[in-house]
């Protein structure tokens, strides 16, 4: 494989060679297809494919967080990827950055929550000196599990005049980063419309306490590995690590190599990981003698 050849079928997996994503179905089927995906392109840059690329349907000049709110395609972008959240046909996570929303497929999402999500997610998080949630963010918890789904802005009323803006984004933030709770909706009167996971999606949740730790991170490295079509393991290692521990994605991966899930091949001088091309089974066939 050339480097030109992995480009494009990246372009064609990724949407960018013009099928660009514009209805629900659309998303849907795209985020089904990748596994996850960045609303946007991060810097310093990651492997993984924008839904703002998909919708724009190429890669050119595309606008990264911080200058998405004047650009109208990513408000347009924005828009259909709400949908797409209120319709449980995406679920959102806080990877690498909370204002560039991390999307994850239905199937793929469980295998993510048993990595990064709270284990134990039926009893209500509490503030102490070896906890990693703040009074705040218990208080806030309380409330969404009692009154959600509700904004941010109601949430702020519930909890307190005086409080800042500031102080509620870190309050959210800690029961996001275990998923604890995730984002439903949006409106920009109110704001970002918070649920608890357990109640949003009990089915995914449940699904993810129940799978372990090494099934996920293969999954999701299999995963990764179609939507990526081929990359050299320091780039498969830099992603997960953001999320797991860098010694425990080259043991996942050393497994699917030595189960013939994934294989090595070469480009150029690069050695790129990739899915492990089907072999066609040996089938006996009878012998046939020749006339004489």
């Amino acid at each position: 494989m050339t480097e030109e050849e992995l480009q494009h079928a990246r372009a064609a997996k990724w949407r960018l060679d013009g099928h660009s994503v514009r209805t629900l179905d659309d998303a849907r089927t795209f985020l089904d297809s990748v596994g996850f995906c960045l609303m946007y392109p991060a810097r310093p840059s990651v492997l993984v494919p924008t839904f703002i690329g998909a919708w724009v349907g190429e890669d050119d000049h595309l606008p990264l967080q911080q200058h998405a709110f004047a650009d109208p395609r990513a408000q347009e972008a924005m828009q259909l990827m709400v949908r797409g959240l209120r319709a449980k046909a995406a679920f959102e996570a806080p990877l690498i950055d909370q204002n560039n929303p991390f999307l994850v497929s239905p199937a793929t999402f469980p295998f993510f929550y048993a990595l990064a999500g709270e284990r134990n997610p039926k009893v209500a998080p509490k503030p102490g000196p070896r906890s990693e949630y703040s009074q705040l963010a218990c208080d806030a918890f309380q409330a969404i599990r009692k009154h959600g789904p509700v904004s941010k802005r109601i949430l702020g009323e519930m909890l307190g005049k005086g409080l800042s803006a500031a102080g509620l984004d870190r309050a959210l933030g800690e029961l996001w980063a275990k998923l604890r709770i995730t984002r439903v909706d949006y409106n920009a009167d109110d704001g970002s419309v918070w649920d608890e996971m357990t109640r949003w999606a009990p089915d995914k949740v449940w699904e993810g306490i129940s799978a372990s730790m090494a099934q996920s991170l293969s999954a999701l490295l299999s995963k990764y590995m179609d939507c990526v079509v081929a990359a050299e393991q320091e780039e498969v290692e830099n992603f997960f690590s953001i999320f797991v521990a860098r010694s425990k994605v080259r043991d996942a991966i050393k497994a699917l190599v030595a189960a013939r899930e994934l294989s090595y091949l070469h480009s150029g001088s690069k050695s790129l990981l990739q899915i492990a091309p089907r072999r066609e089974p040996f089938v006996l066939r009878p012998r046939v003698e020749r006339a004489r």
